[in-house]
């Protein structure tokens, strides 16, 4: 017999069972479109999801309720359901005004009013090796960055937060994975750095409102987190002292950058627009905040970054450990 003729005799037996429609519980959703070729290859394994999917079809059939009629009474805004064996429902969330609360990357609870009060000018100034070498690696790097971006603040603002959200992230892995290993607390520090990092996605979040990166800029990000991260967790590694420090200090030089964009807002040279939506919710800005509003609290959270990593380097130089002292949670 011939690998044709073989394949053909295969075909015929498997063929009906592979490929034919499922049981009426799942006839309606293929009818549609609706269910995943997967199922057909595995019905068994997609039984449940397609069983609930046909249950809440007839449910809504029986109650009178269509698509176009939730999405009408939803103000226009299409809400696709993810039909699932596992019943996770996204939480119906509103505002302290009773609207719909319309982010997904972050919750009301999360939401916060920003401590402008902080003191701007604090530096930490260096006087052992180590600070004078952290202190000189940040100045270096702020040279090409003034020569690449000049006076394009919001683009500048893109590439900063797209560096300033890696240092907690990677410090509060690091802790994490020690808690883990070493069977002891963190004092609060995995979290307060793991929510410095979101703070700082948050930034970078809020300008893209403002600005669209271009090509070049996005191969300048993907370039400089790859270097970054590389290095900042192996400087980590090897004396975490030394990495809060640098950020430290680029945090002095994300304050004084953000001091620089509001000169030129307050100038006229950059138009003073309507401040992003996210902004408005993230930060709790009256509904009609400027964009040096929104600039004015991304200033004051990069303080607020300041001084929690000099605090954690100030720790480290004492001889404890950061576990030792509690975090400063919610400092902003």
């Amino acid at each position: 017999m011939s690998s044709r003729m073989a394949g053909a005799a295969v075909l015929r037996h498997l063929g009906p069972r592979l490929f034919a429609a499922e049981q009426a519980a799942v006839s309606g959703l293929t009818a549609r479109g609706v269910m995943p070729a997967a199922a057909r290859l595995l019905p068994a394994r997609m039984a449940s999801t397609a069983a609930e999917a046909a249950r809440e079809d007839a449910g809504a059939k029986q109650h009178g309720g269509t698509g176009k009629q939730e999405e009408a009474a939803g103000g226009g805004q299409s809400k696709k359901a993810i039909v699932s064996y596992w019943g996770i429902e996204a939480p119906k969330l509103v505002k302290e005004d009773g609207t719909e609360w319309k982010w997904t990357s972050f919750r009301p609870w999360d939401a916060y009013t920003s401590d402008t009060s902080i003191d701007v000018k604090k530096h930490h100034a260096p006087t052992t090796l180590p600070d004078k070498a952290a202190y000189l690696i940040v100045k270096s790097l702020r040279v090409p960055m003034d020569l690449f971006f000049q006076r394009r603040h919001a683009s500048h603002a893109l590439l900063l937060e797209t560096v300033a959200a890696v240092p907690g992230m990677v410090g509060g892995m690091l802790l994490h994975l020690r808690s883990l290993r070493r069977f002891e607390h963190s004092g609060g520090w995995i979290r307060a750095l793991l929510e410095e990092a979101e703070n700082e996605r948050m930034h970078l979040m809020t300008f893209l409102e403002v600005t669209q990166p271009k090509w070049w800029e996005r191969a300048l990000v993907l370039a400089t987190q790859g270097v970054f991260f590389n290095a900042y967790f192996v400087g980590y590694l090897l004396s975490p002292k030394f990495a809060h420090r640098v950020v430290g200090y680029l945090e002095e030089e994300a304050v004084y950058s953000y001091t620089e964009y509001l000169k030129d807002l307050e100038a006229g040279i950059i138009e003073n627009t309507p401040a992003p939506a996210i902004a408005i919710d993230y930060w709790r800005l009256p509904a009609d905040a400027k964009l040096k509003d929104v600039v004015t609290v991304v200033r004051a959270d990069e303080a607020h970054h300041r001084d929690v990593n000099h605090f954690a380097s100030d720790i480290h130089y004492q001889g404890m450990k950061l576990r030792d002292t509690p975090a400063p949670l919610g400092y902003h």
